[in-house]
């Protein structure tokens, strides 16, 4: 079965810290992202599914672009993502939980027969998470 993907590009800000933690602690652990700094994030969103052979599409891009736009980028872009996000008051700013939060905000809405099949989210040249799905 083919798979396409499509890169899309946001900008945010986070910081990390556990209220549960001392100041040390929390310096111990997550360094200076303790403060707020910001990232370029790189989007991959990979979708699988069969041919139309109609359109010859796995999926309209058109059709994913604007569910990308109203779901995720509309939400992220420009956020303090651990303060405008309700989804993050318990949970850190990692790119591991965005990669969730993304999923969960798009997975329901891939028209069929198409669906997503991974996500990728860099956060800087040298790291990024991949998610497959919970149920993967």
């Amino acid at each position: 079965m083919p798979f396409i993907t499509k890169q899309y590009k946001f900008c945010a800000a986070h910081r990390y810290w556990n209220a549960d933690w001392s100041k040390e602690k929390n310096k111990n652990i997550f360094g200076k992202d303790v403060y707020i700094h910001g990232h370029n994030y790189l989007l991959d969103v990979t979708i699988s599914g069969p041919i139309d052979e109609k359109s010859g599409f796995i999926i309209n891009l058109k059709t994913l672009n604007d569910l990308i736009e109203k779901k995720v980028l509309s939400i992220l872009d420009h956020s303090q993502i651990e303060k405008d996000i309700r989804w993050f008051d318990s949970r850190q700013p990692s790119t591991e939980h965005l990669v969730v939060f993304i999923w969960d905000q798009i997975a329901k809405n891939i028209p069929l027969p198409a669906k997503i099949y991974k996500i990728r989210l860099q956060e800087t040249p040298t790291i990024y998470t991949e998610y497959f799905g919970p149920e993967k």
